[in-house]
C-alpha cells in the first residue's frame, strides 16, 4: 500500500482526533471535540468553545496550513477583524500521517449559512479590514499561483466556468465584463498581502455583519483587486459604492479587474452549486443560489 492509499483510508473521527490531542497536546484533551460542517481542504472539529482543531484531507491542505500557521500571527496584530490563529501545531504520525494543527475559533455564522442585513456597516467593516490587509507584503511572503494575478491569465478558468454553468439570459453581460478585466491595466504598485479566497464560507457574520473572516490557505502577496471582488460576491445590493469609496485606493483599472474577477468567483459559486444538486463530491447546493445572487449584483455594477 503507498502513502497516498493508506492516508486516503484514514477516517478522521472525534476519537482520532482526542486521541491525537491525548499523545501531543494533553492539556487540550479534556474539551468536548464535535464535528464543524463544511470546510474543503481541511475537516475541522470544534474544541470546546474556542479553539478548532483542523485536520488536512487533501494533498495541498498541509502546505496551506503551515502556510496559515506561519504568516497569520504576523498579519493579525493590524487586522480590524479576527482571523483564525495557530495555538498548537500536531506532527504526523502512525495514527494521522499529516500535520495538523488547533487555531482559535472564530465566532460566528459563515455567510453562506446566514446573511449581511447591516450593509452599509458592513461595507465599512470590509473595507477597513482590506486596508489594514493590503499592505506591501515581504520578499519571503507566498508567491501569486492560482490566485493574486492579473485576470489575463486566469482565461481557461473562466472559460471552464463560463461554458459549464454561465446563465445563457447573461452570458453575453458577463462576456462583457470579463472582457473589461482581461484588457484593464495590470497593479502597478508593489505586491501586498492579498487574502484571495474571500466568498460566503470563508467569513463569518454576527448581529447582520460581518465578524470574522478564515481560512487564509490562499493567502499570497498579489493584486488586490482579488479581494476587492468580495464588493459583488459578499456584501448585498447597492452595498459595493459605499465600500470602494470607504476603501479610498482603488483606480479605475482595479475596480475592472476587481468586478471582473468578482464575475469568475460568481461562476466558480454557481459550478460548485450545481455539482451539489447533482450530488457530486464537493458539491455545495446553498451556493449556487449566493452564486447567481452576487452575479446579478456584478451586472448591475
Amino acid at each position: 500500500m503507498t502513502d497516498s492509499e493508506a492516508e486516503a483510508e484514514t477516517e478522521i473521527t472525534a476519537d482520532l482526533v482526542h486521541e491525537l490531542l491525548r499523545e501531543q497536546h494533553p492539556d487540550l484533551a479534556g474539551p468536548a471535540v464535535r464535528e464543524v460542517a463544511g470546510g474543503w481542504g481541511n475537516q475541522m472539529w470544534r474544541l470546546g468553545d474556542d479553539l478548532a482543531v483542523r485536520m488536512p484531507r487533501t494533498e495541498d491542505a498541509p502546505d496551506l496550513l503551515r502556510k496559515e500557521c506561519r504568516w497569520l500571527p504576523v498579519l493579525a496584530p493590524r487586522l480590524p477583524l479576527p482571523v483564525p490563529l495557530p495555538v498548537r501545531t500536531g506532527e504526523p504520525s502512525v495514527r494521522f500521517p499529516k500535520p495538523w494543527a488547533v487555531m482559535s475559533w472564530v465566532h460566528g455564522e459563515p455567510l453562506d449559512r446566514s446573511s449581511i442585513s447591516e450593509g452599509g456597516h458592513a461595507a465599512d467593516v470590509l473595507a477597513g479590514f482590506l486596508k489594514a490587509l493590503h499592505v506591501e507584503a515581504p520578499p519571503e511572503a507566498p508567491p501569486v499561483a492560482d490566485r493574486g494575478a492579473h485576470p489575463k491569465q486566469y482565461t481557461d478558468g473562466f472559460e471552464q466556468f463560463f461554458q459549464a454553468v454561465v446563465p445563457g439570459d447573461v452570458a453575453d453581460e458577463v462576456r462583457a465584463v470579463w472582457d473589461e478585466a482581461v484588457a484593464a491595466p495590470g497593479w502597478e504598485g508593489p505586491p501586498v498581502w492579498v487574502h484571495g479566497d474571500l466568498h460566503p464560507a470563508n467569513v463569518v457574520v454576527s448581529e447582520g455583519t460581518l465578524a470574522g473572516v478564515i481560512d487564509f490557505g490562499d493567502m499570497c502577496a498579489g493584486d488586490p483587486a482579488w479581494d476587492l471582488a468580495a464588493a459583488w460576491v459578499l456584501l448585498p445590493d447597492g452595498a459595493a459604492r459605499p465600500f470602494f469609496d470607504a476603501y479610498g485606493q482603488a483606480d479605475e483599472g482595479t475596480v475592472r479587474r476587481a468586478r471582473g474577477l468578482a464575475a469568475l468567483k460568481c461562476l466558480f459559486l454557481l459550478l460548485m452549486g450545481q455539482n451539489g444538486d447533482r450530488g457530486l463530491p464537493g458539491g455545495k447546493p446553498a451556493w449556487g443560489p449566493a452564486g447567481r445572487a452576487a452575479l446579478d449584483r456584478v451586472l448591475r455594477g
